[in-house]
């Protein structure tokens, strides 16, 4: 019985190769180990290995290089002021209104003579037309630019029209805008019609081109002065009459119808001041 208490010998097992590697070690190598990661070295040592990612990693696609960019730092444009550039989103009465502006200022520079000639003097709000088709000639006559110089007018927009949209609204200053057009144009060309009809000037101040959008933005230009408070509304003031006094002087001042211009442009700045700008001082600023 001595056979029971002798020790089994150990099954002899796999004898390993030389220079072999344990299957066990493999899977446990740091090149496949979940907690390590993947090392690059091992990746592209082995044409076989697998790259393991380690847990809870999200894998992100590269970003597409965009138009700014390729731009240097230093030359991109400060945001602040690509903000106040009117976009069909933020003041879409503004843009439309500068994009209708472009196209018949387009119209006037490469257009036929003969035909813009007719459309122009249809569209002035002098006395004949004021006499025959008002209502015609008052809306018709803002949307021309008597020299075509629209760059001017899209930073004059920028100025004065597109921060009173921001503000209040589009159709708030649609309202506004054309509301000072046509009560700057009745308060200038009234007088001159009655003038004309007791001989005091000839039936020929009757017939001059009167077009633009000046009176529309001095109204809305007279309601953000309005709006300013303390030393900024008086220097705001001090500005608008200034510009007024300046267009004056660099137009033609001893002809009558410069006169008239700059009445209206008075007329309308002064109306934007003293009428809408109180009435919309207690208006709050629209939700963006």
């Amino acid at each position: 019985m001595r056979w029971l208490g002798r020790p089994t010998p150990a099954e002899p097992g796999p004898v390993p190769m030389p220079g072999a590697t344990s299957l066990l070690e493999q899977n446990v190598s740091p090149a496949t180990s979940p907690a390590a990661g993947t090392q690059v070295a091992d990746v592209l040592a082995s044409p076989t290995a697998t790259a393991v990612l380690p847990e809870n990693t999200l894998v992100q696609p590269a970003p597409r290089p965009t138009f700014l960019a390729a731009i240097p730092a230093n030359w991109r444009p400060n945001r602040a002021w690509l903000s106040l550039i009117p976009s069909p989103r933020s003041t879409p009465f503004t843009f439309g209104y500068l994009v209708l502006l472009l196209g018949t200022s387009l119209l006037i520079r490469f257009g036929s003579s003969k035909l813009t000639d007719k459309l122009l003097a249809a569209s002035s709000t002098d006395a004949h037309n004021m006499a025959r088709h008002p209502f015609t000639a008052l809306l018709t006559s803002a949307f021309w630019i008597a020299d075509g110089g629209w760059l001017p007018y899209a930073v004059i927009f920028a100025i004065a029209v597109a921060p009173f949209e921001r503000r209040f609204g589009g159709l708030r200053t649609a309202l506004v805008f054309f509301s000072g057009h046509v009560f700057a144009t009745i308060a200038t060309e009234l007088p001159v019609m009655a003038l004309i009809h007791t001989d005091v000037l000839p039936h020929s101040a009757g017939r001059w081109l009167d077009i633009g959008v000046s009176y529309g933005f001095l109204t809305t230009a007279g309601v953000l002065v309005a709006m300013l408070r303390g030393r900024s509304r008086i220097v705001g003031i001090a500005a608008l009459e200034l510009f007024v006094i300046g267009v004056y002087v660099t137009d033609d001042p001893a002809t009558l119808a410069s006169v008239v211009t700059v009445l209206g442009h008075a007329c309308a700045a002064h109306f934007g001041l003293l009428v809408w700008g109180p009435r919309l001082r207690s208006v709050p600023r629209i939700a963006r």
